[in-house]
């Protein structure tokens, strides 16, 4: 074994590894290492007292389990932003590190390594993404390099799972070498000095991914791939969920699942409040599950008929563009635009995710480094970004129509979101720094990762989403019941028949879509409103106050008064919006 004193005899000695610290540059494979290591029991927490968040999990390491922390990327322990801040915390709180470390960047990586191993930590290096070295021309001596670092140096390609056993039975040999700390400059001399004696770049010829690599980050070029990627992306979310809707789901409903419903509500009576709650209203002995509104038509249609095979798609299209390297490419092309609304380009990610649904993508604003960022971007995503169940309502009722009234809705909220954003950028105080990011290389994806990653997206929708369905329509049965929503509709008439364009019965779906917006749109559906009343109830409902969840996670992220002060543009911008399309229209 190399690189090993005894001071490893020591460290092999001990009881046990109590926490484990996954550390090294954004963008190296932490993420995929941790789940290598931990496998799905996973933790998501936020650092005390801050918006910052880390994955926690357990592994075997021996007999005993060891904790392991993904923590945040950082560049230095000499923190300039709120995630190295945070990092350099939790280094504290280690037993020992991994450094996982972009073996084709390793220059760049070094300066964390270093400044790691001065702070005296026993810790043990991540040669990660090793099957890319060869690829590039890059030949790495890892016996000198231990020998340099005075740390194992283990050789690792995470996505196959290459590497990470042995890097595994090295964790008890992980070694504490006593540096001094050492300054800016010297410690840069120090990397240029280990590159020299480790790494020789041979010259080959280009692959075709890493000429694809730099044709899509040109302007011009790289503009024109984004447009067929995100063009591509939703012509694929859309034909796969609308599949799985014609030829599966609806099937399974209209013959397994109606002769259920017909069975149970003639037992029932066929009327009463527990038929209303269960079953909801039956017309001609047909089931039609948008409008029925029980809990078992309605509220286990919409989440599994309906919203389901579109969540599941565009999760699988996501991570296809995260685990490919696409991602931190679109957010470069993005930065110029994303800077005239406040934002940098890397907020494209989180407004990609809203898509999906709006709950992860506030969640993920946590990557933007101001507070003005972060409340730009959330109140953005919560207005005029429309998720997944929401866009799978709008296509099936709106769609109906024809084209051009899905065009209109989506192109409303696309004006929305510039328009809204260069005020916001405007009159929001705070700064918004530049873009910096760590760009991977292209990487054809393992299924195996992506469709992990898919399904853990997909129960997190499952177990999160259809509790709030379910109970969105209990809730709307009851205060039908009571006559509630009546007694709104009256008070409300004004507006929403005087300013919208309305029939006050829409007043229902407005207040509905602060539970769950999906079901809101389903709910103009009996209404007969015309198509281009169709357009502003769908517009103004993807406006108003975000889903019941969304608002939660709202309220965590940007404290009562950002939530108050997000809340009160949702409304003043979804009134005006729907006004002018009134009028328009």
């Amino acid at each position: 074994m190399t690189c090993h004193s005894v001071k490893n005899e020591r460290i092999r000695q001990k009881s046990g590894v109590k926490r484990i610290l996954l550390m090294g540059n954004p963008n190296v494979g932490k993420s995929v290492f941790f789940s290598r290591l931990t496998g799905v029991r996973v933790i998501a927490s936020n650092y005390p007292g801050t918006t910052v968040s880390y994955m926690r999990g357990f592994m075997k390491l021996g007999e005993e389990e060891a904790e392991v922390i993904d923590v945040p990327g950082t560049y230095t322990l000499e923190p300039t932003s709120e995630a190295e801040e945070i990092a350099l915390k939790m280094l504290n709180t280690g037993d020992i590190v991994i450094n996982v470390v972009d073996a084709t960047n390793l220059e760049r990586n070094l300066n964390l390594t270093l400044q790691l191993l001065e702070t005296g930590t026993p810790m043990i290096v991540a040669l990660n993404m090793w099957d890319d070295v060869g690829h590039r021309g890059i030949h790495i001596d890892l016996k000198r390099l231990e020998e340099l670092l005075s740390v194992p140096v283990i050789p690792t390609v995470a996505i196959t799972g290459q590497g990470i056993k042995e890097l595994v039975e090295h964790i008890p040999y992980a070694t504490s070498p006593e540096l001094a700390p050492s300054e800016h400059d010297e410690r840069w001399l120090a990397i240029g000095n280990i590159i020299d004696q480790v790494q020789q770049v041979t010259h080959r010829h280009h692959t075709w991914l890493e000429r694809l690599e730099d044709t899509s980050v040109k302007p011009l070029t790289g503009g024109f791939i984004a447009l067929a990627v995100l063009v591509g992306a939703f012509l694929v979310v859309r034909f796969i969920g609308e599949g799985l809707i014609g030829y599966v789901l609806d099937p399974i409903f209209e013959n397994l699942w109606t002769p259920v419903i017909l069975g149970l509500s003639s037992l029932l009576g066929g009327t009463g409040f527990l038929h209303s709650i269960l079953i909801g209203s039956i017309a001609g002995g047909e089931v039609n599950y948008v409008e029925a509104f029980g809990l078992l038509t309605t509220g286990l249609y919409v989440p599994f008929a309906m919203v389901l095979p579109y969540i599941a798609s565009f999760y699988l299209i996501l991570g296809l563009l995260e685990d490919i390297g696409y991602l931190p490419r679109l957010a470069i092309l993005m930065d110029t635009i994303m800077h005239r609304l406040g934002l940098h380009g890397y907020a494209i990610i989180p407004t990609l995710l809203g898509l999906g649904c709006n709950v992860p993508a506030v969640l993920a604003t946590r990557i933007l480094e101001s507070r003005r960022e972060r409340f730009i971007a959330a109140t953005l995503i919560s207005i005029a970004v429309p998720c997944a169940a929401l866009q799978a309502m709008i296509f099936g009722l709106v769609g109906e129509r024809g084209g051009q009234y899905v065009a209109m809705v989506y192109g409303t909220l696309f004006i929305v979101w510039i328009i809204l954003g260069l005020i916001l950028n405007r009159f929001v105080k705070g700064f918004s720094p530049e873009l910096l990011i760590e760009i991977p290389p292209y990487r054809l994806p393992l299924w195996q990762t992506v469709l992990q990653k898919l399904w853990m997206r997909v129960r997190w929708f499952l177990r999160e989403a259809i509790p709030i369905i379910l109970a969105a329509v209990l809730v709307i049965n009851i205060l039908y019941t009571l006559g509630v929503f009546n007694a709104i509709a009256n008070f409300t008439a004004p507006v929403v028949t005087g300013l919208l364009g309305l029939p006050k019965e829409a007043v229902v779906a407005l207040v509905i879509g602060f539970l769950r917006k999906d079901v809101a749109v389903g709910m103009l559906a009996p209404l007969a409103l015309t198509s281009e009343q169709l357009v502003i109830g769908c517009v103004v409902l993807a406006m108003f106050f975000p889903c019941i969840a969304t608002f939660v996670v709202l309220l965590r992220e940007l404290g009562v008064a950002g939530l108050l002060k997000a809340a009160g543009i949702m409304i003043a911008v979804a009134l005006l919006v729907g006004g002018l399309l009134n009028l328009i229209l």
